[in-house]
């Protein structure tokens, strides 16, 4: 029993629902202008609900995809080690659908469409985007982008540009992180035709190419304080992640490896997660 429970955890990848929901929080932090009142702070709570609940059903549905190349690439991933049954994830990913799309339709209609067409391309992605590498890894990119604009969207019910820098910023890292993921998954998607960066490229170009993607939103990282945009304490925190970033980008070029390739994947998603903890900081 406790290894299905625990199964169910592991396939919805809560600590990416988690960074999904925090993407919101930020969002609807950076475009506050005056304290909430307790309407809005329940739409911005509704926000986040959504946003970690179609991360969840999104993450399940591609792991049901992704069924054979798992048994390849992670057999111990819950659906190839059986601790999770195929018809399972369906019926989680549909309940988690339900509980995501309801959140945002009470949160408004813009968000609502919002949610949907996110959910679309992250579907998409999981259905056929894989297999098209690159442009694949940029409607995950997308999805991974939205949360900032939605958590702009409950506060202004519109489109608030400084959002913009934030979101790309997490378009470029997580293209990166994406392609840096095909080095890990190279053996089985090669099995299945997959057409990623490093199965059409090579393990080393896929690394440099990954690499450049972090490095740009280094660079982009700069334009906020700049700007005026963020407060002082914005700059040590992105600071430590602008390090990380591109001390990961040398240790995966020197080291375009699938076992290095799996560290330096984990080790960007705490990157990113300092990255937004700085973004709120810097209000």
């Amino acid at each position: 029993m406790k290894r299905r429970i625990l199964g169910f955890i592991r396939i919805i990848r809560p600590i990416n629902g988690f960074m999904m929901s925090l993407a919101v929080l930020v969002g609807a932090w950076l475009t506050l202008s005056e304290t909430p009142s307790p309407l809005l702070l329940q739409k911005i709570l509704l926000g986040a609900v959504t946003a970690f609940t179609l991360s969840g059903a999104s993450m399940t549905i591609n792991d049901y995809c992704d069924y054979e190349i798992d048994r390849i690439n992670e057999p111990n991933r819950p659906l190839p080690s059986g601790a999770v049954k195929l018809e399972e994830s369906l019926i989680l990913a549909s309940m988690l659908i339900i509980i995501g799309l309801a959140a945002a339709l009470f949160t408004s209609m813009w968000t609502a469409l919002l949610a949907l067409v996110s959910l679309v391309f992250s579907v998409t992605y999981a259905v056929r985007g894989k297999r098209t590498g690159l442009p694949g890894n940029f409607l995950v990119s997308f999805c991974v982008a939205v949360p900032f604009i939605y958590g702009g969207f409950i506060v202004t019910n519109g489109f608030d540009y400084k959002l913009l820098f934030f979101s790309l910023m997490a378009f470029l890292s997580n293209t990166g992180r994406e392609i840096t993921k095909g080095i890990v998954d190279i053996s089985g998607d090669k099995s299945h035709n997959m057409r990623t960066i490093a199965v059409v490229y090579g393990e080393r170009f896929a690394a440099l190419l990954a690499s450049i993607f972090f490095v740009a939103s280094v660079l982009f990282s700069i334009a906020p304080p700049i700007l005026g945009l963020v407060s002082v304490w914005f700059i040590p925190l992105v600071a430590i992640a602008d390090i990380g970033f591109i001390i990961s980008s040398i240790a995966l070029i020197q080291k375009p490896t699938r076992q290095n390739a799996k560290r330096i994947k984990n080790l960007i998603l705490l990157w990113m997660m300092i990255g937004m903890i700085a973004f709120l900081a810097g209000k």
